[in-house]
């Protein structure tokens, strides 16, 4: 016999109706850096953090390094979103970030010192984030050094070994920790027995441990959250979501230079499993594109410039990473790579960073397009071998030759400027909405 099925809807009038599948008009902003990281992601979400309710991070750990700038003073975050310093802002940390408890308080106590105001009821953290342990770093360092001159320049933060520990299914999350502590005790035990297998050189004091992360348990406990009900609350609710991706698509561990990546999806598919979002409620797209190309550690890097000009890029944008202190690579913009992740991430709008650190150029080079064995290619490389080999077709353009520091108005740009924001708008088929001139919120021209 057929089975049937008894559920029926009806109209205020006890008609039978059909449920409407309503397009929802309330989605969210995602920020994402569209290069290799340090694209200036962070002093975007700070400013349009101000019209948002909640900032969320989405994966990736405190291998990330964003810098906020708010009224002269100096703010890094890691861990924490950056709309965090908006004092009416809650951040949301996803489910699909890897956290560092130890970490995390020592960001959160840093910040504070500086001036970020009741954090305490703003900070919501997801009990599904996999937790990030010391053993995790050590193994991560263990692991590097194994490869010798074949390294892949990691930060050392263990968040691939957390990462793996997930993919494995032997991790353990927030949710973990603060359940049955016997239960934690018996998975953490198992971790750092696995470990220390593969790594007899592994110093772990386990009762220690164990003695801080019941303390860590209770100092948690009340930031943590289901985030993904929540998630879905506010924004049913009318809620405006800004997503803040950490590292940048160019280190996707699927789209970007791999083996040179990081261990998460920093594309526009990391903010859907990583907060539990559906593709339907993801609005405006922003790619964060540095004026110039930058890349930290080892790697293809096609444009890159190894004279007096790379040199000053490097110390005119002091290029030094947050997180790893190690100088930056320089180079001219690649548009090839721009092009490539927004093929990946949808880029409904882009913010152009740093355009001040260009104004003494007198000649300003684009790369525009890749040539293989003299023939133009019409992708993006998946092999280091290839991309390492590619020849970059420039288009150069004239600089400015004056500062634009202090430039507040998009009419106000020399025309110089104006044309190499242009020629960006055009190759990219994407419009600039924001253009950056130095560091704080107040540097960030909107364009109408």
């Amino acid at each position: 016999m057929a089975s049937t099925n008894n559920s029926k809807h009806f109209d205020v009038n006890g008609e039978l109706s059909r449920p409407r599948n309503m397009e929802p008009t309330n989605k969210v902003t995602v920020v994402l850096g569209a290069q290799w990281g340090d694209e200036g992601k962070g002093k975007v979400v700070d400013l349009l953090a101000v019209d948002s309710d909640i900032v969320c991070r989405c994966q990736g750990g405190n291998n990330a390094g964003h810098t906020v700038v708010v009224n002269g003073k100096e703010f890094d975050f890691h861990l924490l979103p950056s709309g965090i310093i908006n004092s009416k802002c809650s951040s949301v940390i996803g489910n699909g970030v890897v956290i560092h408890l130890p970490g995390l308080f020592e960001e959160l106590k840093k910040n504070e010192l500086k001036g970020m105001e009741n954090w305490q009821s703003r900070l919501i953290i997801s009990d599904r984030a996999h937790l990030v342990f010391d053993v995790h770093q050590q193994v991560d360092g263990l692991q590097e050094a194994e490869k010798g001159q074949n390294s892949l320049g990691t930060t050392k933060k263990g968040i691939g070994p957390t990462y793996s520990s997930k993919a494995t299914r032997n991790g353990i999350r927030i949710g973990d920790l603060l359940g049955d502590f016997q239960q934690f005790e018996e998975k953490f035990r198992t971790l750092t027995a696995n470990y220390k297998r593969m790594f007899p050189s592994l110093e772990v004091d386990i009762e220690n441990e164990l003695v801080r992360y019941k303390k860590y348990a209770e100092d948690i406990r009340p930031l943590v959250k289901d985030t993904v009900s929540y998630l879905h609350r506010e924004i049913g609710a009318g809620k405006k979501v800004l997503v803040e991706g950490a590292n940048a698509a160019m280190l996707d561990i699927d789209f970007g230079t791999y083996p040179y990546v990081t261990s998460s999806n920093c594309s526009i598919g990391g903010v859907c499993t990583g907060l539990g979002l559906p593709p339907r409620l993801v609005g405006d797209v922003l790619g964060v594109v540095k004026a110039y190309t930058t890349r930290v550690g080892d790697g293809p890097f096609p444009t890159e410039l190894h004279d007096e000009t790379g040199r000053l890029l490097q110390e005119r944008g002091h290029e030094v990473g947050v997180t790893t202190k190690r100088v930056r690579r320089c180079g001219w913009l690649d548009l090839v790579v721009v092009r490539y992740t927004g093929m990946v991430n949808g880029y409904t709008k882009i913010c152009l960073t740093k355009l001040d650190i260009l104004d003494s150029l007198q000649d300003i080079k684009v790369g525009v397009a890749y040539k293989l064995n003299g023939k133009q290619i019409n992708y993006f490389p998946s092999s280091m071998t290839e991309l390492s080999k590619v020849e970059v077709e420039y288009v150069t353009l004239p600089g400015w030759g004056c500062s634009t520091a202090d430039v507040r108005e998009i009419s106000k740009l020399p025309q110089a400027a104006l044309n190499y924001v242009k020629f960006i708008e055009n190759y990219l088929n994407i419009p600039v909405k924001y253009i950056g001139v130095g560091q704080g919120r107040e540097c960030i021209i909107s364009v109408d």
